[in-house]
Formats: structure tokens, sequence, C-alpha cells
């Protein structure tokens, strides 16, 4: 079964606290969205997270969601692709929530979620 993904947001590294929130802002006046404040992250809208300090991937991260994540990963699996097992986060009855792959794409790490 192919399964589907969905854009869900971008990650974008920055050096400090003060550039995400700079960044936030910036792309909060640009496109008329609403800020969301996080312990890692300064958030434009749903559609960018400006990280406080670098994370994974040389410029950040996209995250893509789908609605079945263990059918997704054993899929991508069986593809060749890999995962980073640390990043791995659970529910409490233990079901994979979400997950970042191996490898980066153009400079940005990819981290699949459940919708």
């Amino acid at each position: 079964m192919e399964h589907r993904f969905e854009l869900l947001h971008v990650g974008i590294n920055t050096a400090s606290p003060d550039e995400a929130a700079k960044l936030a802002e910036l792309l909060c006046g640009v496109f008329g969205l609403a800020p969301k404040h996080g312990n890692k992250s300064e958030f434009a809208g749903p559609y960018f997270e400006c990280m406080k300090a670098p994370y994974l991937g040389a410029n950040g991260h996209i995250a893509m969601g789908t609605d079945d994540l263990e059918g997704a990963v054993a899929e991508l699996r069986e593809k060749g692709y890999g995962f980073r097992e640390e990043t791995a986060a659970y529910t409490p009855e233990g079901k994979l929530k979400n997950i970042y792959m191996a490898d980066e794409f153009g400079g940005f790490a990819v981290h699949i979620m459940q919708k």
C-alpha cells in the first residue's frame, strides 16, 4: 500500500532564541500568521517552526504527516530508507507519533509525524 504524506511545516534552524523570535515575527507579519511560543522553537502560524538553536538538518527540517505512521515507516524501510531511532517519540500507549529519517534532503532533515 502506498502511504500518502502531507506537508505539515518547515523547521528553520537559527543560531539563538532572539534570532528565532525575530524570524517568526517577520514571517507572521509577511503572511498574516499568528505567533506561537514553544520551549525549543517559535512558530509562525502552523507553517514555520523557527528553532531557537540548530537541530537536525543543516538548514532545518521538513515535517511530513501521514494517517498511518507505523505503516509509512515500514514502507519507507522497504524502499531502503533509514530512520534515526533516537528521535522516535511514542504516545503513552506505545504508538509511534514521530520520527526523523536518517538522510537529509537538500540540507533538510525530514520529520515524519502521525496526523
